[in-house]
């Protein structure tokens, strides 16, 4: 694969944190790449250093070493103010749709500033593209004026993936998208997320615990256990061939995606 072809590259990022005197490493010496149009799921038991890893992506947490490259350019030693105009290309979907959208705010409101974000749109064609991000998570115009808790828990994951969306990204960290949901729901959604992916040529890091929903939707996978990387191969090499006990025993707990 020619290096042109990825879109992001984690090279030997780390991250410690201090917790009553002990310093504890939560990320330690990570390195991946995610490839456009691909879904690179890592995955682990709680407290692997997953959910981290994400936010390091992000900047929502800074790394202590190592480089983030996006699109060429290391984001990780950028400040937040050079980081703003990056912001919009990069988009995430957290875990609780019930706490991801403020409660006080319409749909419309929601979907607006994130609109907005883009320095392409105009503020005339913001309700066009407000309708066009519900339609394209199967939602209707009517929903507009609605308030978030007006909508169950698949409804409202599905308006933080037209939030995510509206800003054009070319990367969307996705946090356990559908371990809030019950089992049906999480097909619909996760059926949803490869249909965008698919449209819109996203490219997805899929951070989850459920080897079962990774089966489903992603390319590669990283295993990732106590902060580091043990094992990171093709979907088929993971679930065919896994090398590491633990892997193996991640296995073990599969449920079907239907």
């Amino acid at each position: 694969m020619i290096k042109d072809a990825y879109v992001l590259e984690v090279k030997n990022i780390s991250k410690t944190f201090k917790s009553e005197g002990r310093i504890i490493k939560a990320v330690d010496d990570v390195s991946f790449a995610l490839k456009k149009g691909e879904t690179l799921a890592i995955v682990g038991e709680s407290g692997c250093g997953k959910t981290t890893t994400g936010r390091m992506l992000l900047k929502l947490i800074d790394s202590d070493k190592g480089e983030i490259i996006f699109k060429g350019q290391n984001i990780a030693c950028l400040s937040k103010k050079k980081m703003r105009p990056i912001r919009p290309e990069i988009q995430i979907i957290f875990q609780d749709p019930y706490g991801a959208l403020n409660p006080r705010m319409t749909i419309r409101q929601l979907l607006a500033e994130a609109v907005l974000a883009n320095p392409d749109v105009k503020k005339e064609n913001v309700q066009a593209h407000c309708i066009e991000l519900l339609e394209r998570v199967e939602m209707k115009k009517e929903d507009l004026y609605k308030f978030p808790h007006e909508f169950s828990g698949g409804q409202r994951q599905r308006l933080v993936i037209a939030r995510a969306i509206a800003t054009n990204p070319d990367v969307i960290i996705c946090d356990e998208p559908v371990s809030a949901l019950d089992l049906l729901v999480q097909a619909q959604i996760l059926n949803l997320l490869k249909e965008l992916q698919k449209e819109l040529k996203l490219s997805y890091v899929f951070i989850s615990h459920d080897l079962s929903v990774v089966k489903h939707m992603s390319d590669r996978i990283v295993i990732m256990q106590d902060g580091k990387i043990v094992e990171l191969g093709t979907k088929n090499e993971i679930f065919d061939f896994p090398k590491q006990h633990y892997t193996k025993r991640l296995l073990d707990s599969i449920l079907p995606i239907k």
